[in-house]
């Protein structure tokens, strides 16, 4: 700011109400400064600016999984847009499935004195976010709920939508359908699963633990565990698989490519080329999540209090042909 008063021939305090808006400077000595600032490059620092007014830091930080997931990829981006309109910063940080990084992230988002907290957890103890936090920082939970406090969250119907995928593959006639998912002890695996076995249990069909296969959390290792139940006896081996998310379907279509007999599927999520590879799925909004969870949190910032809120994010069945086929 110096650089730019000694070049334009004015005060400081002239500089700072050019840069900050404010009225009592001459339109000839503001253009003055305006040139200058643009000849040396100035660009204001906005922390240091807050900080003097005692205000916060008009940022967002968003702890997902992992950034290159699609899923997650959406909800930065609809949080990001949330953020923008409200002319707020996002910081974006995967912890994958860490509780350890999780708590880092937390802490350095905090120290960087983020507005608001927007999380998907990988903790199954979220007690240290009320002393993190304190009683100014909102926090929402997004696509799994908080576990030891009180908080705002948005979740997707998982029951509802593995009740609808499995009830699909039931219509068909199957009986043998296999659930490949992420490790039990994950909210969405265990919701997802409890809609599997409705689904089965309304029909009077009985599910065959061998044919539940949890643990996978990449593709690689879903594909791994559909090539262990293809390889399962004839009379012992699925006719239909439901895949817990986009990750597993494309493991299961990878290790059914080319099989002679073909399984049904249904995967959740929907995901890039499922169209054009005739993917059966439940789809959702991923954008929703974010759009929500952004919004939940600025109204808390309005000075919004009052008990947590639940926002629940629908899903529907898009039929494309892998859920269809026969069983043999």
């Amino acid at each position: 700011m110096r650089d730019v008063a000694e070049r334009a021939g004015v005060s400081l305090k002239t500089v700072s109400r050019v840069i900050n808006d404010e009225p009592g400077v001459a339109r000839h000595t503001a253009e003055r400064v305006g040139a200058a600032i643009a000849e040396l490059g100035f660009q204001r620092n906005d922390l240091a600016r807050q900080l003097r007014q005692g205000r916060t830091s008009s940022t967002i930080g968003l702890i997902i999984e992992d950034v290159g997931n699609p899923f997650y990829s959406a909800i930065a981006q609809a949080v990001e847009h949330a953020a923008h309109q409200h002319d707020c910063m996002l910081i974006v940080a995967s912890c994958e499935e860490d509780p350890e990084r999780e708590r880092e992230i937390v802490q350095s988002l905090l120290r960087r004195r983020v507005d608001a907290l927007l999380l998907v957890p990988a903790s199954r103890d979220h007690a240290y976010l009320a002393r993190e936090l304190g009683d100014t920082t909102p926090v929402v939970f997004l696509d799994r709920p908080p576990q030891g406090i009180e908080a705002d969250c948005v979740l997707l119907d998982n029951q509802g939508g593995a009740r609808r995928a499995v009830e699909h593959l039931l219509e068909q006639g199957h009986r043998r359908i296999a659930y490949v998912a992420d490790p039990g002890a994950l909210y969405t695996a265990a919701e997802r699963l409890t809609g599997y076995r409705q689904a089965m249990a309304a029909a009077g069909a009985e599910p065959d633990p061998a044919l539940v296969r949890l643990g996978s959390h990449h593709a690689d290792e879903a594909e791994a565990a559909v090539r262990e139940l293809l390889a399962l006896p004839p009379g012992e081996r699925p006719t239909a698989i439901f895949c817990g998310n986009n990750r597993h379907t494309v493991g299961a279509l990878r290790a059914l490519r080319g099989l002679e007999d073909e399984i049904a599927l249904v995967g959740f999520d929907d995901f890039e080329l499922a169209d054009l590879l005739g993917t059966t799925v439940v789809r959702h909004d991923s954008q929703e999540l974010g759009l929500h969870a952004a919004a939940l949190a600025f109204t808390r910032l309005e000075g919004l209090n009052g008990p947590s809120r639940q926002v629940i994010v629908a899903s529907e069945l898009v039929v494309r042909g892998s859920g269809e086929v026969q069983p043999r």
